[in-house]
């Protein structure tokens, strides 16, 4: 009954290499019109009609059987299982799909372009009157340049006359998820029921000052990039010289300075109020905003290798400085400080992208105001510092080949996060090309790499000579060697807890000499059936594979011996990931805040789960609950004490016993 697109390796491939001429919110260049025609009472047409942009095209409902090469996914349209319904035949295109020839792949594909019309014969047994028919729509559009990631679009249409099953005709669980698409089966569960919880600890302040912490040290950092370092002296003697009153040039100063925090404070409000939590949240964890920002990290690093040198245009940054000369007064203040924020865009951009996806990933809609605030704060202070003790001025580094070095380590930091973001998506997808000792293996050749580098025996396109090594590169030298070393037993399982916010989990890990990973389970009525069948409470832990939080907290607490002991000898352990995207067998609707959700990844259900039973909707949240689903006790969130976890348990433990 389903026509299901093959998930290509290939669709991986054309998003990295066209994220960035496509951008991170391309439309679909596609328009989608979906209808019904009923041809008798038993009998009917769907029809989808697809508006294509020019220049764009789909892909064919049917590829080449060709098993050694990825190809991009077939158009395709998912319905979902109505009682009594039957497809009749396959889907028909309204005009021929011809083959065309693919520059990427070198061999014919075939692709419609401009107006096509999809159509599915289907029949309806005589004893249901009518039914609802719903499903997914899914496809990829391309021209000849970039490829927009697969797309998925929901439909719904009316077909005869709906009625509501009798009363006395019971159904069981499966097949009233198939006919009812406004209840799911998971309301149905005692397992599911909403219960009044309370958390141990509120993390949202705490997750906020990291946020701005974070965001204030990435500020000081962009500071040693050439684009921003020989702007200091520059802007600050400008201010000093320019009037005899230097109480004004202070003045003048210091409101450039506020001036920089302003622009940037201006943008993360502009995020704020363009997306909500749940929004921010959602995208950080998507797949295809990951691998985007995996691809924008490596195309900055190559370019801070020497390869290239990435700018806005060039006009953007001479209108603003014309703006600036030709007026007075703060507006001229303003506008020089907005010529800053453009030109040195090539060395802060890689490190505001990273702050905005950590800053989203908290789920906090206030997290990318402070975040760029706190940026800002660490740009704009050394300007203001030395306007007011210009006699540091003349203590500061001059510029010259250090500016690149520091330039290229940037470069090999932003290689090292990127494998990150790759991550994120992989596991999310669970393709598997970047298990725990594969992210590894390359982590500890890009420190040993840095390391060489450090000490002067690899050089770049703009390095300047060096006849000997520096005292602060070699103890840096030192450190990266070392910590590369210190990896290398992590190739065979070892825990590796100060890198487990990043890594991927042990659960990941191929060979794994040092054992000692949970039983778990990944589906919530599974283990609650566990527990029920044999007397045990249960932990849920609500986690997701793009949480950094969750990671640190499985390294420094779930992963002690003692706080294993008392989940493995006295708990059922159930972890879901709020960002798992495998597709639902049966996507189903709920009603939920007045308006219809639909549920169709298993991520989706787990989220769902956790906003209906719990109230709550962020990550990590820990709960205790015996095996009815009633809890145990308050919740828990983010907290690396592990006395007060060990303690939170046995506390569970003994409610469990005495209710």
């Amino acid at each position: 009954m389903r026509i299901r697109p093959f998930k290509s390796a290939l669709a991986i491939v054309i998003t990295l290499l066209s994220a960035l001429t496509a951008a991170a919110a391309l439309p679909s260049n596609v328009t989608w019109t979906t209808d019904i025609e009923q041809i008798s009472p038993t009998e009917g047409v769907i029809r989808w009609h697809a508006d294509i942009k020019e220049g764009w095209h789909i892909y064919g409902l049917e590829m080449p059987s060709m098993p050694d090469t990825p190809l991009p996914p077939p158009t395709s349209f998912d319905i979902d299982q109505v009682e009594g319904l039957s497809l009749d035949g396959p889907v028909e295109a309204s005009t021929e799909i011809e083959s065309h020839y693919d520059d990427v792949l070198k061999l014919n594909i075939p692709w419609v372009s401009g107006s096509v019309t999809f159509s599915q014969k289907f029949k309806l047994d005589s004893s249901v009157n009518g039914a609802v028919i719903s499903g997914t729509i899914n496809y990829m559009a391309c021209n000849n340049d970039a490829c927009t990631p697969p797309a998925h679009e929901d439909f719904s249409l009316s077909f005869g006359t709906v009625a509501a099953p009798a009363p006395a005709t019971p159904r069981s669980d499966e097949e009233q998820l198939n006919v009812n698409a406004a209840t799911s089966a998971a309301e149905m569960s005692e397992w599911w029921q909403p219960v009044d919880m309370a958390n141990d600890h509120a993390t949202s302040e705490a997750g906020w000052l990291s946020i701005f912490v974070f965001g204030f040290l990435g500020g000081l950092l962009a500071l040693l990039t050439p684009c921003v370092w020989p702007m200091i002296p520059m802007t600050v003697s400008f201010f000093l010289k320019k009037g005899k009153d230097r109480r004004r040039s202070i003045t003048d100063a210091v409101t450039y300075g506020l001036s920089i925090v302003v622009i940037y404070l201006v943008m993360g409000i502009a995020l704020t109020l363009i997306f909500d939590a749940g929004k921010l949240n959602e995208i950080a964890t998507s797949a295809v905003f990951n691998l985007i920002f995996f691809a924008m990290l490596v195309v900055f690093a190559i370019s801070f290798f020497g390869a290239f040198n990435i700018t806005l245009p060039s006009k953007w940054s001479n209108k603003i400085d014309s703006k600036a000369e030709s007026t007075t007064g703060m507006i001229s203040i303003f506008f020089m400080a907005f010529t800053l924020v453009l030109v040195s865009f090539s060395c802060t951009g890689p490190i505001i992208g990273t702050l905005l996806v950590e800053a989203a990933s908290q789920a906090s809609i206030l997290g990318p105001a402070v975040g760029m605030g706190g940026f800002a704060l660490g740009l704009a202070l050394p300007f203001a510092l030395f306007a007011f003790f210009p006699s540091l001025l003349k203590e500061m580094p001059k510029s010259g080949g250090w500016l690149n070095s520091v330039k290229v380590v940037l470069g090999f930091i932003e290689l090292i996060l990127s494998l990150k973001f790759l991550s994120v998506a992989d596991l999310a997808y669970g393709w598997r090309i970047l298990d725990r000792e594969v992210f590894l293996a390359i982590w500890i050749v890009l420190f040993a790499l840095l390391g060489f580098y450090l000490l002067g025996k690899l050089r770049f396109p703009h390095d300047s000579e060096s006849r000997h090594t520096g005292v602060l590169g070699f103890f840096m030298a030192v450190a990266s060697f070392s910590f590369a070393v210190y990896l290398l037993p992590g190739l065979w399982g070892a825990p590796l807890k100060s890198i487990s916010a990043f890594a991927p989990p042990l659960t990941t890990q191929d060979f794994n000499l040092y054992g000692g990973t949970f039983k778990e389970f990944h589906d919530y009525d599974e283990g609650m059936a566990y527990a029920s069948e044999n007397g045990l409470p249960v932990i849920v832990d609500f986690s997701g594979y793009a949480c950094v939080n969750c990671r640190k907290m499985e390294g420094a607490v779930f992963d002690t011996q003692v706080v294993r002991e008392a989940i493995e000898n006295g708990y059922v352990l159930i972890k879901l990931m709020v960002d798992d995207k495998e597709r639902l067998a049966v996507p189903y609707a709920v009603e939920e805040y007045g308006s219809t959700t639909r549920i169709s990844t298993v991520g989706d259900r787990w989220s769902y789960l956790q906003r209906h039973k719990f109230g709550i909707n962020s990550q990590p949240y820990y709960v205790l609950l015996d095996n009815k689903g009633k809890p145990l006790g308050p919740a828990r969130t983010y907290d690396e004490n592990v006395d007060d976890f060990l303690d939170w348990l046995n506390r569970g433990a003994e409610a469990y016993k005495n209710r």
